[in-house]
């Protein structure tokens, strides 16, 4: 049934009167309304929203009779079948409207209808209109006209319905379009591992974004092999780089300055490594710069500049004759093609100086140095640009004791030095400081006589003695064996303090092994040749004090640094088994002396005998056939060791001439 409605929207429309009937549009589950316009001659096409209602069912309307639809009655009644003949027959329901429905996400071909309010109106095709902004066309871009066919990306539909019609405009987008088709050219055109070429465009985070026809992520790990300080730099730049990660869903690519130039230089490196030969000199450049040499890019495989190898005198840092990109030729010294590694040279370009170091440096040569280095062993010292040589510090001075050799050096003083032995395979030069002057041992025999006394200073104190320094750098060792002759020295500090200033004697000096005895019990008169065996004979009683006590007998203190041994079978007339059970360490006892040796220096002493009288005494010396019955090792006393007996038992012979 048609219905006659008034247009209220004069905004969209003139006035007019237009016939309206609900249809479905064949081709589509959509369903429509059936507007038949009466408009005035002189009024065009509707405007605004509505213009694509008016086009969506009327464009692909079948022809009409224009004379007819002209002169439509007004009378209600007779509306249906006037429309009808207007019609030309056709029948509503099986007339191909168009009305094809647009999907949102759609790429399609538009063409630009007009440009109104900052928008630009686009026929899409199928009845449908949609708008883009007109700030999509940048300012240097060819701007929208009248006519232009462009691919548009369809977003979304803004529609208003009313009852069961639809009306809106699509909202359409020019670059979204171009982004996603140049993606699905890139799908088509790259695939992970190709190489591709692209500008960068702006630093993100954690890398950069790159144009290759889309946009691109480059990791800062992947923009170089070696990190550089500011990714930054590169913006701007056309670089080239290999594809990484492609990932369709997220529409997302990953590549890789980095790979794509080890790749280049895998394949140089080869080539290179081919080519290359120990000798030969080739140019690079530094590429970077450590404490221990440099590294030379030779255009593919980068090389190794030892600091050692930069030049033939001394180096602190590679900095100091190099620098990064600088260019410089070197010589190939040796190539590792297993581990791809290669050692090069800077002054093997110039002839060694040590090639004639022999004949300009011959050894006891005295030559004139500048001291460069300064280490706990030794100072080197400079002889020329080149070559130095290590004065140790043994070689420093005949007689100073020197515990660093900055006690007497300083780094750029100038010293002379004498050669003292080249190896020139190892490029060594040893020197000495001291034989530039003469060594005070050479004469050390003429100087210190033996009987000689001298003045000295304790120095040092060890467990067999004291060595006495009598000069600067000259010691005299006192051994303990020759402090005292009386007293049994354990250690020297019993005698002698460190720092000590004493007076001794010269006992020998060995010139060739640098060594002087001192005696400090030389300078008295040995008590053992004329005094004990004067104040101590055989027989006579004396009183002691218990000292030390053993297990073969007891120590007797006769006199200041001098003891008398009491051995456990002169201890009592019964067996003594443990010697304190009869005496204690401090009592005083009197002894009766039985022998005094001086050869031996010892005297020895019973307490046993101190108590008998003459006719015991006789007895005794009558059975033990005077001391035959006692062992030799038994018959000990005195000071010193107890590795040899007091005294030995006489002889039948040695009786007969005492008496």
């Amino acid at each position: 049934m048609y219905r006659e409605r008034k247009s209220e929207k004069k905004r969209c429309f003139p006035p007019c009167i237009f016939f309206e009937k609900p249809v479905k549009l064949r081709g589509s589950k959509r369903r429509g309304i059936l507007r038949l316009w009466i408009l005035p001659l002189e009024v065009g096409v509707p405007r605004c929203g509505h213009r694509r209602s008016f086009t969506l069912f009327c464009r692909n309307f079948v022809v009409v009779n224009r004379n007819l639809i002209l002169g439509l009655d007004s009378n209600e009644e007779n509306w249906d079948t006037q429309v009808d003949a207007a019609l030309n027959g056709a029948i509503i329901e099986e007339t191909d409207w168009g009305g094809q429905e647009v999907v949102g996400n759609q790429i399609l071909e538009g063409r630009v209808v007009r440009i109104e309010n900052g928008y630009v109106i686009i026929d899409v095709g199928h009845k449908s209109e949609g708008t883009i902004p007109l700030n999509e066309w940048d300012e240097d871009e060819e701007q929208p006209k009248s006519g232009d066919v462009i691919k548009v990306l369809v977003e979304e539909q803004d529609e208003e319905q009313i009852g069961e019609e639809i009306r809106g405009m699509l909202s359409l987008s020019k670059k979204k379009a171009a982004k996603i088709e140049a993606w699905d050219n890139m799908m088509k055109s790259v695939k992970e591992g190709d190489p591709v070429t692209g500008r960068v465009t702006r630093k993100i985070k954690g890398g950069l974004l790159v144009d290759i026809g889309v946009p691109v992520f480059l990791p800062a790990s992947q923009v170089d092999v070696r990190r550089p300080n500011d990714i930054g730099e590169y913006i701007d730049k056309e670089i080239h780089c290999k594809v990484l990660k492609i990932d369709e869903a997220r529409r997302n690519i990953v590549v890789s300055r980095r790979a794509m130039i080890e790749d280049e230089r895998a394949e140089k490196k080869t080539a290179l490594l081919n080519q290359l030969h120990e000798g030969e000199i080739r140019k690079g450049t530094i590429k970077n710069i450590a404490e221990f040499g440099a590294f030379i890019d030779l255009g593919g495989i980068d090389g190794l500049l030892h600091i050692t190898d930069m030049s033939w005198g001394r180096i602190n840092n590679p900095s100091e004759m190099v620098k990064i990109d600088q260019e410089l030729e070197v010589v190939i010294l040796g190539i590792d093609r297993d581990r791809e590694k290669i050692s090069l040279g800077l002054k093997q370009k110039t002839m060694s100086p040590w090639a004639s170091v022999e004949e300009k440096y011959p050894v006891n040569a005295r030559i004139t140095g500048t001291v460069v280095n300064v280490m706990t062993y030794g100072a080197f010292i400079k002889l020329e640009e080149g070559i130095e040589g290590l004065v140790h510090i043994s070689e420093m001075s005949w007689t100073k004791r020197i515990s660093h050799p900055n006690e007497i050096l300083t780094v750029g003083e100038e010293i002379e030095v004498i050669v003292l032995g080249i190896n020139k395979e190892k490029q060594e030069i040893s020197l000495g400081i001291k034989q530039t002057q003469d060594n005070p041992w050479e004469h050390v025999d003429d100087r210190y006589p033996i009987g000689k006394e001298v003045v000295g200073t304790v120095r040092n104190l060890t467990n067999y003695g004291a060595f006495i320094e009598i000069e600067e750098g000259i010691d005299g060792l006192l051994h303990v064996s020759d402090m005292s002759w009386v007293r049994k020295i354990t250690h020297p500090n019993e005698v002698v303090q460190k720092g000590q200033q004493i007076t001794c004697q010269v006992l020998s000096a060995d010139k060739k092994n640098r060594r002087i005895a001192l005696g400090l019990k030389q300078l008295a008169e040995d008590p053992w040749e004329r005094r004990i065996p004067d104040k101590y004979q055989a027989n006579q009683l004396v009183k002691g004090i218990v000292t030390k006590i053993t297990n073969f007998g007891v120590f007797i203190s006769l006199e200041e640094d001098l003891e008398g041994l009491l051995h456990i079978s002169e201890l009592a007339n019964h067996k003594v088994e443990n010697p304190e059970e009869v005496v204690k360490v401090g009592d005083e006892i009197e002894v009766k002396i039985l022998r005094v040796d001086p050869e031996e220096r010892k005297i020895g002493l019973s307490r046993k005998r101190a108590e008998w009288s003459e006719e015991q005494e006789a007895e005794a010396a009558e059975a033990e056939g005077s001391f035959g019955n006692l062992p030799p090792e038994q018959l000990k006393g005195g000071i010193g060791d107890s590795s040899g007996p007091l005294f030995k038992a006489p002889t039948p012979t040695e009786e007969e001439s005492e008496e």
